[in-house]
């Protein structure tokens, strides 16, 4: 009903948690709406943009994936998506101006925690064991991640069984899908231009700009960093 009032999945979800203390987030309402052909036939031309930007990932697109014995996003757990626990992560790469080499990132979608990696090959080992480098210091702390759909992801099983954690993938061309790793990656390209040549880029650039998101004041999380968060070090900022 409220969708067919021209509201978006964004709004239908604040309205919700503010006026009847329902919490349903805007990913939940969306996966709802386009994993039916028919449901999604009927609200499209209520939907901000036609579903132009989102059908095709629950079309035959969502078919062609070469991830072997991928879980998709629709299985995994409600919670999740609300973001209320710590250990939920989305993994993601930013690549290079020579398509080759890559920044390598995680972050927990509850507290915004960080942790990126450079390496010099888009291969799959290459790629997933960056992610297991990065994750076990953290292992009590990651219980599902959550993929796209790049080649680079192919051993998600082998990360999963070493990090103990449960993985999902997105639907094909979905990016909304994983919104807090794609915004994460846009602050990364302020430290890191589009076009920049991560095989002159130091892993002292690298830890210095990842360091300045952990520490940096979330709106979104009442003001407190990222780094406060993950550890529960709620102390006043100097």
């Amino acid at each position: 009903g409220l969708i067919k009032q021209y509201l978006s999945p964004e709004q239908v979800s604040g309205y919700l948690k503010y006026h009847h203390n329902i919490s349903i987030s805007h990913e939940t309402i969306y996966r709802y709406i386009y994993s039916d052909k028919t449901r999604c036939k009927r609200l499209k031309p209520f939907m901000r943009h036609g579903a132009k930007n989102y059908r095709k990932a629950y079309g035959s697109g969502a078919r062609v994936s070469k991830i072997p014995n991928r879980v998709c996003i629709t299985e995994r757990p409600e919670i999740v998506d609300d973001k209320a626990r710590i250990g939920d992560w989305e993994c993601d790469t930013v690549i290079g101006q020579d398509r080759k080499s890559v920044l390598v990132t995680v972050v927990d979608r509850s507290t915004l925690y960080t942790c990126c990696s450079r390496v010099l090959s888009r291969k799959a080992s290459v790629v997933c064991s960056a992610i297991i480098r990065l994750l076990k210091p953290h292992r009590s702390k990651v219980l599902t991640l959550t993929f796209d759909n790049g080649s680079e992801f192919v051993q998600h099983e082998k990360v999963g069984r070493a990090l103990e954690a449960e993985t999902y993938c997105a639907h094909p061309y979905a990016s909304w899908e994983r919104p807090i790793n794609e915004n994460t990656n846009g602050l990364l390209r302020q430290f890191f231009p589009k076009k920049t040549d991560f095989r002159k880029v130091t892993w002292h650039q690298v830890k210095t700009a990842v360091n300045n998101l952990k520490n940096r004041p979330r709106k979104t999380r009442g003001y407190l960093t990222p780094n406060q968060l993950f550890n529960n070090e709620f102390v006043p900022l100097i």
